[in-house]
């Protein structure tokens, strides 16, 4: 059947890549072009595929075709599965008496980055072959990443399973604290305190809120929360608080905050540092 990827058509593309090539195009007459395939041929796979799922995953249109919520979950662990093979078939190519090949590693927005492309700078020097694949997220999509082997390395911040992961530490340390407007008048003080964050509007890292960061704090220590908003990277939330919608919670060192930046970045005492694992 059209989904059984053992079974390719005659030139050589999947169902997998047909699929793929009609959700990028969202047209049949155009995904069929790039293919190469007359557009019958190209629907029939398609429904053939639809019939073998039970579900629908396209809805067609008069000029353009969006994928279901099916469709989606569908592409989305398609391209997952056509990027592992690609992997899969470089490391099997590659040839064993020379260090060579493409190296994946993810990681998130910190200056610690600087220790890993440091590192691999110098690799590269010896063994010019070697290629580095980097791919940006937070720690929840680098895990799953590094979970479905799409990854060879992650740079993860803690807390990390000790006995799902092997792990180094890498020698920095992000400071948690707050960005906001340089006209904030909390933007007076050179550091904060836990108590300046009663009932501010804050935005919170979706990994990491402030609940976490306290949760082995005395309870009278901790101040009256007021999360509004959450991020998955500190770039999107620096914009949020560029246009006054709350204090975003983040670490140093990621958001030009210099110049005629119109943030600032504020530490704050009371709260852990932020240590990261080469995972």
């Amino acid at each position: 059947m059209c989904y059984n990827e053992s079974r390719r058509r005659n030139d050589g593309a999947s169902c997998t890549e047909l699929f793929l090539t009609v959700a990028r195009e969202e047209n049949i007459s155009a995904a069929a072009r790039v293919l190469h395939l007359a557009q019958p041929a190209l629907s029939r796979q398609l429904r053939n595929l639809e019939e073998e799922l039970g579900k629908a995953l396209f809805t067609r249109g008069a000029r353009r075709i969006t994928l279901t919520k099916e469709g989606r979950i569908l592409k989305c662990r398609a391209e997952h599965m056509l990027s592992l093979a690609e992997k899969t078939k470089a490391e099997i190519m590659s040839h064993a008496e020379t260090l060579e090949g493409d190296l994946y590693i993810g990681a998130g927005e910190t200056m610690g980055v600087h220790y890993l492309t440091h590192v691999v700078s110098n690799l590269h020097k010896r063994f010019p072959g070697i290629r580095l694949r980097m791919s940006s997220g937070d720690s929840l999509d680098l895990a799953n990443q590094l979970d479905s082997e799409l990854l060879d390395f992650a740079l993860l911040f803690s807390p990390i399973d000790p006995l799902k992961y092997n792990m180094l530490p890498i020698p920095y340390e992000n400071t948690w604290g707050l960005l906001m407007r340089q006209d904030d008048p909390l933007a007076g003080k050179e550091r904060l305190v836990l108590a300046d964050l009663n009932d501010l509007p804050l935005i919170v890292s979706r990994q990491y809120g402030l609940r976490q960061l306290l949760e082995n704090h005395p309870a009278e220590n901790t101040p009256r929360l007021n999360v509004v908003g959450s991020y998955s990277l500190l770039y999107n939330g620096s914009l949020m608080a560029e246009d006054g919608l709350g204090y975003v919670l983040g670490i140093d060192g990621i958001i030009n905050v210099t110049g005629n930046s119109p943030l600032c970045f504020r530490p704050i005492d009371g709260l852990p540092k932020a240590n990261m694992f080469l995972v």
